[in-house]
């Protein structure tokens, strides 16, 4: 078997795993593909916006959602010129909210966070060395969502918005 094909099939899978689907509805609602406006807000306010792509499935037997995003997106002949991340969610009883570790291979940085429902949107919370993060989707629809990335340099007192994707869901 082709590895790439074997890994797929290892690591995908059809659906949410029976007896926990419930509980991953908050980010199984997002399996599929998503074109985005990415939009980066440097700290002087400079606004720069690049079509990027997301995409979310089941895997691990369908207890987790995976997702990897690309920036710029692909272009037509499937090269990949951008910024690879992908992220791998799963509930934990025990602390009663989501674990979610995203790894951006091409900066070198990876980031452990906790993910809870808030409102109508859901809240991914993690403290680092370069400061606390807020990411942030809100405004969730079935063929919509925004996502938001803010940093925090006091503790949490105030908040940045340094980066924030406008995601429609792709067609098929």
């Amino acid at each position: 078997m082709d590895p790439r094909a074997a890994l797929q099939d290892a690591f995908a899978a059809a659906g949410p795993a029976p007896d926990i689907a419930e509980k991953l509805a908050l980010f199984g609602q997002f399996v599929g593909s998503w074109d985005l406006d990415v939009t980066d807000i440097a700290a002087d306010g400079t606004e720069t916006v690049t079509a990027g792509e997301w995409h979310f499935g089941w895997a691990l037997g369908g207890r987790a959602v995976a997702d990897v995003w690309i920036c710029p997106r692909r272009t037509a002949d499937g090269a990949s010129p951008g910024e690879h991340g992908t992220s791998l969610r799963f509930y934990d009883d025990a602390l009663g909210a989501w674990r979610s570790t995203w790894v951006g291979p091409g900066r070198q940085v990876v980031r452990q966070f906790v993910a809870r429902a808030d409102g109508d949107g859901i809240v991914l919370s993690g403290a680092f060395d370069d400061g606390a993060l807020r990411w942030a989707f809100s405004d969730i629809a079935p063929t919509s969502f925004r996502w938001r990335n803010e940093v925090s340099h006091d503790g949490g007192r105030t908040w940045r918005v340094q980066q924030t994707f406008a995601a429609r869901r792709t067609p098929g």
